[in-house]
This record gives C-alpha cells, structure tokens and sequence, in this order.
C-alpha cells in the first residue's frame, strides 16, 4: 500500500511541477512583446501553421512560456476534417512539433 501511494504522490507531484513551468501569456503581455519583437507578429506564426495544411483552418490557438521559451501553439482542422496540432517557437517561427490529433 505504502507504493502505491508513493506512486500516486510522485505522479502528482511531476504534473504539478510541469504544469507550474508552462504559463499561458495574457493578451497586453502578448502586445509588449510582439513591439518588443521578442516574438514574431500572431498573424505571422498563424500563417506558418497553415503552410503547414494549406487550406486548413484555425480553431484554436494560445501563447505560452515554458520553461522561458514562448510557444504558440495551434489547433487546425483540415478540409478533410482531420485536426492537427501545431507547435511553433514565437521567437523564431520554427514549427517545434505538427501532430495529428487523435
């Protein structure tokens, strides 16, 4: 009993740390840093994930900072329905991960 419960506690203690470490950036801090050129332009890193499915549409997208780096990421649906998930460094523009969503 006692490892399970040892389990249980470290279980939830590593979500709660890596949850901890990514932080969705609030709208006027977008602002500053998108003047601040710290980040390219919303409009530009949607584009990007679009190239990536031409004619694909966004459902859903948000900025965060893990770990100190901004990533946004992007839901998109395709015309075949499909839905896919888009990773970009906001910095840079370098899509980090494009899935498929199950």
């Amino acid at each position: 009993m006692k490892t399970l419960t040892a389990l249980f506690t470290a279980a939830a203690l590593a979500f709660g740390a890596n949850a901890a470490f990514a932080k969705d950036v609030q709208p006027d801090e977008v602002v500053k840093l998108v003047n601040a050129k710290t980040i390219k332009s919303l409009d530009e890193l949607k584009a990007t994930a679009v190239a990536k499915h031409p004619g694909a549409t966004v459902t859903d997208s948000e900025l965060e900072n893990e770990y100190g780096r901004y990533i946004y990421k992007v839901d998109l649906r395709d015309a075949q329905n499909v839905e896919w998930d888009v990773d970009l460094d906001a910095k840079t523009g370098e899509v980090l991960k494009d899935e498929r969503d199950n």
